[in-house]
């Protein structure tokens, strides 16, 4: 296989995955629109689509990939079959970094939504209104959830439906967490009752959400640590075998048949890691 053909094929594979996960996670956002709760949904609907705090970036590691193809077979001389396993590599592991990231990022405005929830019972319990709780909370609070509340507290004193701009919220950050938040202030508004305690209670819910979270991530952070050990023996296995025998591995490397082996290797690799990482994402 020429490497021309090798980088259209791997191309048009990069093209072709990225138009199934993106029809992949469309399906999936009108699926939970559909299965939401009505009398959820008539209340915080919101009136105007804003765009997502943060999403994932599903083709931008695979163009990375591409791009890292293209060097490795024009510039660096590899073989196009060890390029394109180092590409498919380098866009599994893309994909998981940025799966991290979008992590770090929910847990991080999760963290600050409870305490933002403390800051607002603290101050509905010494009489103030919530408007006047939410302008409290928003002035210790930083990025990213400061741009979130400023534009409830903005949305909120302009004299909007209260209804649509934590339904707005609830779209921004399509978190279980805000969905709670923003259905209770819906449904206190609408019917009244005691908000301090409702608040303090979702406010405990979120904590318990984030230590279980945490703990999950820690007990599963052992078979993590296994797949790195396994793969670094493996590669520590085939540096001490070529310095054994670099002539037997030289002409392995190079055989075609040597090289299919190694890529599938690789593939199976990268694949790996992301069933690993699957299985240890926590999902509750």
């Amino acid at each position: 296989m020429t490497p021309i053909i090798a980088l259209v094929v791997f191309t048009a594979a990069v093209i072709g995955g990225g138009m199934y996960l993106a029809a992949l996670a469309r399906a999936k956002r009108i699926a939970a629109e559909r299965l939401s709760l009505p009398d959820v949904d008539e209340r915080v609907q919101p009136a105007v689509r804003h765009r997502i705090f943060a999403r994932r970036h599903y083709v931008l590691p695979w163009i990375v990939a591409a791009a890292v193809a293209v060097i490795l077979i024009v510039l660096v001389g590899l073989p196009s079959i060890y390029a394109v396993a180092f590409a498919v590599i380098v866009g599994l592991l893309g994909g998981q970094v940025d799966s991290m990231l979008l992590a770090r990022k929910q847990d991080r405005i999760e963290v600050q939504l409870a305490d933002a929830i403390d800051l607002i019972v603290s101050a509905l319990g010494v009489g103030a209104t919530l408007q006047s709780a939410l302008e409290n909370a928003l002035r210790d609070m930083r990025a990213p959830l400061r741009p979130e509340l400023e534009d409830v507290v903005v949305r909120w004193r302009y004299g909007d439906e209260p209804a649509q701009v934590l339904g707005a919220l609830a779209h921004r950050v399509p978190l279980e967490t805000f969905r709670l938040f923003a259905t209770s202030l819906a449904v206190n508004h609408e019917v009244g009752g005691s908000l301090v305690q409702t608040l303090a209670s979702v406010g405990r819910t979120i904590r318990n959400r984030i230590e279980i979270t945490r703990r999950l991530r820690a007990l599963t952070m052992q078979g993590r640590i296994s797949v790195a050990a396994i793969l670094i023996v493996t590669y520590g296995l085939a540096a001490i075998m070529w310095r054994n025998e670099p002539d037997r591995m030289a002409g392995f490397l190079l055989s075609t048949v040597g090289q299919w082996l190694v890529a599938i290797a690789m593939v199976l690799q990268g694949l790996g890691i992301v069933w690993i990482a699957a299985l240890c994402r926590p999902k509750f």
